[in-house]
């Protein structure tokens, strides 16, 4: 059976994307921290990880970008999921006793236009959605609700008093499955790498141009600071096809002229839905 690790609590989005992706009969192991999940596929007790990268509201999640360069591991998939945020709260609370709210950081951040019409109720952060339901019931505090899935509260048996709480109906997130070997992929294709760039004027439009010149759709630029040289920065980017495309294997091979260093994560299936 497919051991796949995922952090969070069961009931987390993770571990949802996980199920629609890989399917039902799938093994998932909830581990506490990203980096938890990156060191369970290094030491192979688990086949593969699957990690958020990005959501489409509230942006980038680096800290996986920053572990993506720390392992020595691929990218072989990529999955969205519509994220459908619920408020929740034990059984016997009302929507007017809610004085606290807590959620991971990122379901927070894609709830801000709600969270104010709560006049009472304050933010706070906490380690996972499904791991916030998880403290409402864990107590009796009926001033206390959590944002996360209507998963999360069926399988701690809190209620929700309010669902569509997100800010855009068009929220997704995208995940990431790392694994230890890469993948050859077939059909629609993206690939991502990172780099680091030569200290000269225009470096960043030549390493760009190699793209241009060569057809190749970017689909994404992050930067990232370069640890242990201050106002340094690595690009991490992703592109429509594979390293085994000719087109892609010029554009790298003159990429290669134009930067310091150059790692190639993996070429792997495009989700081609949205």
């Amino acid at each position: 059976m497919l051991r796949v690790a995922y952090q969070g609590e069961p009931g987390a989005y993770s571990e949802a994307a996980a199920y629609e992706h890989f399917g039902a009969d799938v093994a998932t192991q909830a581990k506490d921290s990203f980096e938890a999940v990156f060191q369970s596929v290094t030491t192979e007790e688990c086949d593969l990880g699957f990690v958020p990268i990005e959501n489409s509201v509230n942006g980038s999640i680096h800290r996986n970008y920053d572990l993506l360069l720390q392992h020595n591991l691929y990218i072989i998939g990529e999955y969205h999921l519509r994220i459908q945020h619920c408020l929740i709260a034990r059984p016997e609370a009302k929507l007017e006793d809610i004085q606290r709210v807590i959620s991971h950081p990122q379901g927070l951040g894609q709830c801000r236009k709600t969270l104010p019409t709560l006049v009472n109720a304050k933010p706070e952060a906490v380690y996972d959605t499904a791991g916030a339901v998880k403290m409402v019931a864990a107590g009796s505090d009926i001033h206390l609700a959590a944002i996360a899935s209507r998963r999360a509260a069926e399988l701690y048996g809190m209620q929700i008093l309010a669902e569509g709480i997100e800010d855009d109906p068009t929220n997704f997130t995208r995940f990431l499955t790392i694994a230890s070997q890469p993948v050859t992929p077939k059909g629609p294709t993206k690939t991502t790498i990172v780099l680091s760039l030569k200290h000269k004027p225009g470096a960043l439009y030549h390493a760009l141009e190699a793209f241009a010149h060569h057809d190749i759709d970017l689909t994404k630029i992050e930067s990232r600071p370069l640890i242990g040289r201050p106002w340094e920065y690595l690009f991490y980017i992703d592109f429509a096809g594979a390293c085994s495309e000719p087109a892609i294997q010029q554009a790298l091979e003159k990429l290669e002229n134009e930067t310091l260093n150059m790692r190639v994560f993996g070429s792997y299936p495009r989700n081609t839905a949205f």
